[in-house]
């Protein structure tokens, strides 16, 4: 990428720009590439110089470099992905893969095997107002409370009566809904 007093911007320089969009950013570049015309860009970069600074968090944009309309060379730095530039907080990233992960078990826990869209989606409505999980094809709700196949208000069973009449109610209602959508449109 050349600046506009035809330099050379390469990693590290400390940059101000303006997207077609109309976004103002600036920041010092950590990376170009060429083929797909890609700008990675730390913002707030320039203030880190001192390697005894405590480490900030900042955002890296990416940019189409076809996208920019107009920016100026600030001031050209170091490179910024150097040991001693370079600040990872591994403890912060394993810290969100495990949060992830905890999530995505979550999540596959609320996904019924075995049972048909619209099973499933009697299982999601339910689960919008009452803790419920799978127990095979039967919806657990509350622990207390099972909804089986074909998962019709007659085919709930346990619970407190008020519970249990809540939990039919809420069926009820989402079986209507599912119906007034078609067949189909699951």
């Amino acid at each position: 990428m050349a600046a506009a007093g035809g330099e050379e911007l390469a990693v590290g320089c400390i940059v101000a720009l303006r997207t077609t969009l109309g976004d103002d950013v600036q920041g010092q570049i950590i990376a170009f590439d060429r083929l797909s015309n890609l700008l990675v860009i730390q913002e707030g970069a320039a203030a880190n110089a001192n390697a005894n600074a405590v480490p900030t968090r900042r955002n890296l944009r990416l940019i189409k470099a076809n996208y920019i309309n107009h920016f100026s060379l600030l001031a050209k730095g170091d490179d910024p992905l150097h040991l001693h530039n370079c600040f990872i907080d591994l403890g912060l990233i394993h810290a969100r893969e495990n949060a992830a992960l905890r999530q995505a078990h979550l999540d596959a826990e609320r996904i019924g095997v075995g049972v048909t869209a619209e099973a499933q989606s009697i299982f999601d409505a339910l689960s919008k107002t009452l803790p419920v999980r799978w127990e095979n094809t039967d919806i657990l709700v509350m622990n207390d409370i099972r909804v089986c196949s074909p998962y019709l208000p007659d085919n709930v069973s346990g619970g407190a009566p008020a519970a249990n009449e809540r939990v039919k109610k809420v069926l009820d209602s989402e079986r209507k809904r599912l119906q007034a959508r078609g067949p189909g449109q699951l």
